[in-house]
């Protein structure tokens, strides 16, 4: 047993953890990395590297079926799935490199392939290694959630770390789940020429604004995605080479058949083998108690990304490491800040948020109001053909800018401004006054923007002043 001591020792080799590692070793800190499976974590390995890759093949299978609404020849598309497959996989493999053990061991950090567990508020065990660092990290991620339905143990299911894998198109997918996840996948496989069924327990989307995800649901129908709201799944079971669900919707019972079933019902911290509580650290099942610095319970431990619950995405985990650094390196008093966290669903029609939504605002001061601009009034969307969509500003009574949804083309680039608006409080003088280059789908923001002088600017009482000034030279 060989014994190491680090300043700063880091478990999991997912984004927040890579993020971690790398710059505090670049900054001259002790670093021990630990991994037990693959580094890039779910990012790279199972979530949104894979699942875009699987979403561009969707698109590019949907482009080629709707390209007669702008004068080019549009059929059904020949999709060769092992090439599709092969696509995914090779777009993991373009990326792999920069979260390698060669690349991370090339910067000066102690990269160990093993599973790591705490033996004692100051002692880590990895292996045949037994760690002592000044501050620990813990930033093992989570995992999709089974939920426990009757039956679903002897079924053979799928989830997003296994769906990836297939070697052929399922012909009748069932998903169980219909968030972020469960829709992008839906939609790319339906594209990509599946028969495709989502079931909701309650209604799709559900954190977003319901005006953007009756949009994204009109979109998904349309293209022949079966959505069951309000089906409550009692059971599954094999029935012969597939699957039957058992589900409860609008006081009766159906049977959902298909031949292959995705479980897209949630993620779940992972937390279970760390030894939490041989080092102190208290824990629920929604993931690590942590401070406004990302400190455990033992103060020595930080816990970072989908560990902590809350905000489960690769962005966060990389700000949480930002935090992180600024705490564990430079002994600052960093804390973290939810008031602008953008989020986006990759479905097509995008839809993305940052701030607070309309309800919430409204909820919060009366006085508040929302700006909404339709992408039908878009130039360039009109060009695009692509005029599905709205985007809404969510304004303070005195002007700032307090939220924004945006679905619509491209709604995850659009986002961004209104993020750095959120964050620095900006109002919508700010966001109306910058030039928008023409013709482009990101003249949406002035518009809406603007849309909050349109009742003073165009009122009786401007016409007036406008009609006295006429009369002087």
């Amino acid at each position: 047993m060989s014994r190491i001591d680090t300043d700063i020792a880091v478990i999991g080799g997912g984004s927040g953890g890579l993020s971690v590692a790398a710059g505090a070793a670049q900054m001259g800190a002790r670093v021990v990395l630990i991994e037990k499976h693959k580094m890039g974590g779910d990012c790279l390995n199972t979530g949104c590297v894979p699942s875009k890759a699987l979403i561009a093949a969707g698109e590019a299978a949907q482009t080629v079926r709707e390209s007669g609404k702008v004068g080019v020849n549009g059929h059904e598309p020949y999709i060769d799935f092992a090439r599709v497959k092969g696509h995914v996989h090779g777009t993991i493999a373009r990326i792999a490199p920069h979260d390698s053990v060669e690349r991370f061991t090339g910067l000066g950090v102690n990269v160990i392939k093993a599973a790591a567990h705490f033996v004692s508020p100051t002692l880590l065990q990895a292996g045949e290694h037994q760690i002592e660092a000044r501050r620990f990290v813990i930033a093992t991620g989570s995992s999709a959630f089974v939920p426990p339905i009757a039956g679903i143990g002897d079924v053979p299911i799928l989830t997003n770390e296994t769906i990836f894998e297939l070697g052929e198109a399922p012909p009748r997918l069932i998903v169980i789940g219909g968030g972020p996840i469960g829709l992008e996948l839906a939609q790319a496989h339906r594209r990509l020429g599946c028969n495709v069924v989502v079931l909701e327990a309650a209604t799709i989307l559900p954190k977003d604004d319901p005006e953007a995800v009756a949009v994204v649901r009109e979109k998904l129908l349309s293209e022949g995605v079966e959505i069951l709201e309000g089906a409550k799944v009692t059971s599954a079971a094999k029935e012969g080479n597939g699957v039957g669900v058992s589900i409860e919707i609008a006081g009766g019972m159906r049977t959902i058949r298909g031949t292959h079933l995705l479980v897209a019902a949630g993620r779940r911290a992972n937390v279970g083998s760390l030894g939490l509580e041989a080092a102190g650290i208290e824990h629920t099942r929604a993931g690590i108690n942590v401070d406004h610095r990302l400190r455990t319970t033992n103060k020595r431990v930080f816990a970072i990304g989908d560990v902590v619950g809350g905000y489960q995405f690769t962005h966060m985990a990389a700000y949480h490491a930002g935090i992180v650094i600024r705490n564990a390196v430079f002994n600052l008093p960093a804390k973290v800040s939810y008031d602008a966290v953008p989020w986006v669903t990759y479905t097509a029609p995008e839809l993305a948020h940052v701030g607070l939504s309309e309800s919430a605002a409204k909820a919060r001061d009366a006085s508040a109001s929302a700006l909404k601009w339709p992408f039908a009034e878009n130039d360039r969307a009109q060009a695009e053909r692509a005029t599905e969509g709205f985007i809404k500003a969510v304004v303070a009574r005195n002007g700032t800018i307090i939220g924004a949804t945006i679905v619509g083309k491209s709604a995850g680039e659009l986002i961004l401004p209104w993020v750095l608006a959120v964050k620095k409080k900006l109002t919508v003088g700010d966001m109306a006054s910058i030039i928008a280059p023409y013709p482009t789908l990101s003249e949406v923001s002035k518009r809406v923007a603007g849309a909050w002088y349109t009742p003073k600017l165009f009122s009786p009482r401007t016409r007036t002043i406008v009609g006295w000034m006429q009369r002087f030279p």
